[in-house]
């Protein structure tokens, strides 16, 4: 829906079952536009904007912006923020269960994420990166941790490889609790992803590629050869060159690619 300009309500209070912490600080701020470039004409979709401190200077460099925000109560003030920057497009919904892929090609999308959704809010623009050029996100820095993990590292496991299989992470900077109202109670940080224009080695079967990390990492104290009994037997494993005795942690997104390739023949 496309929302005018309202009175500036009141100073909204921080709801925890939305995991509310609102960015104010201005060097932080800059830092996640620097690292943006916002363009006049791009498609940039923001998820969770909350109170606007990062949606003005986005409009005002874009002149432009669509918002996906699930919290009602803080779409007033929004828009009164916004206004007269440029043209803010407010869909009021669960960015869980939000069509990212009906607004058109070539997305950017920012957001700074709750940190009780994360993960499957990633799972889900995963699944529409078809659509989307890049995401820079503010993200809890355990979560960047192990989405930028190395393979044998203590962070490193499903959504490491997921991520990996369809898009090229890259850690930017971390951020203090202070940068936020209220203050978190851990260390934020910001990354950027970028959906491969080609896939970075052969994926035969996306679904059964999943299902496979996931068994993996569901029993990642395991042994690969019990970690997936069922699924990939150990002669195969053998054939695509991976060790049965080795930790599902130790294998990279590739490898785990071409033992699939080869259970499928």
């Amino acid at each position: 829906m496309r929302l005018r300009t309202p009175r500036r309500s009141a100073t909204h209070q921080a709801k925890k079952r939305f995991g509310q912490h609102f960015l104010h600080e201005r060097g932080v701020i800059d830092k996640i536009l620097a690292a943006i470039d916002p363009r006049p004409g791009e498609r940039i979709v923001e998820i969770g904007p909350g109170l606007g401190a990062l949606t003005v200077p986005l409009l005002e460099r874009c002149g432009r912006l669509e918002v996906v925000e699930l919290d009602r109560d803080v779409i007033p003030a929004l828009t009164a923020a916004a206004a007269g920057k440029g043209e803010l497009v407010v869909h009021h919904a669960d960015a869980l269960e939000f069509e990212f892929s009906a607004l058109g090609r070539d997305l950017r999308v920012v957001g700074n994420l709750p940190y009780n959704v994360s993960t499957p809010l990633l799972f889900h623009l995963l699944a529409q990166r078809h659509a989307i050029r890049d995401m820079h996100f503010m993200l809890q820095r355990e979560v960047v941790e192990r989405m930028a993990a190395a393979p044998g590292s203590d962070a490193y496991g499903r959504l490491t490889v997921m991520l990996a299989a369809y898009t090229k992470v890259e850690k930017l900077f971390r951020v203090g609790p202070g940068a936020f109202r209220p203050p978190p109670k851990v260390d934020s940080a910001v990354v950027r992803l970028v959906p491969h224009a080609s896939p970075p080695f052969p994926l035969h079967d996306p679904q059964r590629f999943a299902a496979l990390v996931s068994a993996a990492f569901t029993k990642r104290r395991k042994t690969l050869r019990n970690a997936v009994k069922g699924l990939v037997d150990e002669a195969t494993m053998l054939a695509a060159g991976v060790d049965p005795q080795a930790r599902p942690e130790t294998l990279s997104a590739a490898d785990f690619a071409r033992m699939l390739a080869a259970s499928l023949g």
